[in-house]
């Protein structure tokens, strides 16, 4: 039992639940749907960029299309995204539900997110974990990277001791710039070397208390 109650600003993609087969469908019928570019776009790709700001991803995945054709077909793959969302249940990673409940009674949970507007309140919607999760901010409200971002979140909520959960090397150096501890979830997208706890499962936040 650890005596200090730490913050837990929480990652979603790779931490929390894999959308990237839905992403993968949904954006590829946007593609199909409104340009001539034909849609190839599978889950182990996106993994590969997922975490990163959502104008990188699309440069990387439109690289040959001018930036005006690019943010449109970045809307219609968001829209899309947001309607399959809305349809379909995405699964959590085991022991999120349950663990995030638990967390919830002893300390505060928290969202950054490199994401759009929006993307938050959908995986909120769908997961089930909006009453555990006491504030969000993501990359669409912020235009800021994801260190700015969890600065940007952590003074409006007061944080003290905040901790971050993620999965990626972006997410670690995010830490590093914001000076705040880095929990790797192994189980995710990527592989860290430098972290200053780590997680083989959900649940295993648990320890941390």
């Amino acid at each position: 039992m650890n005596s200090k109650v730490y913050e837990i600003i929480l990652d979603v993609d790779g931490t929390l639940w894999d959308t990237t087969d839905l992403c993968a469908r949904a954006w590829n019928a946007a593609i199909r749907d409104n340009s001539d570019i034909e849609p190839g776009l599978t889950a182990d790709r996106l993994k590969t960029l997922f975490g990163k700001p959502m104008d990188v991803i699309f440069a990387a995945l439109f690289p040959d299309v001018s930036p005006e054709e690019r943010g449109r077909l970045a809307e219609k793959c968001c829209e899309y995204e947001a309607r399959f969302l809305e349809n379909e249940k995405v699964p959590l990673f085991e022991g999120v539900e349950k663990t995030a409940k638990r967390l919830s009674e002893i300390t505060r949970l928290y969202i950054v997110s490199n994401c759009q507007q929006g993307y938050i309140e959908a995986f909120l919607k769908n997961s089930g974990l909006g009453p555990y999760v006491s504030g969000f901010m993501c990359y669409g409200d912020t235009l800021l990277p994801k260190a700015g971002t969890m600065g940007r979140l952590i003074e409006k909520y007061g944080l003290q001791t905040p901790i971050y959960v993620g999965d990626t090397r972006g997410d670690a150096e995010a830490c590093r710039q914001a000076g705040v501890p880095f929990v790797y979830a192994a189980y995710g997208f990527d592989e860290v070397d430098e972290y200053w706890r780590r997680i083989d499962s959900f649940s295993q936040l648990e320890k941390l208390y």
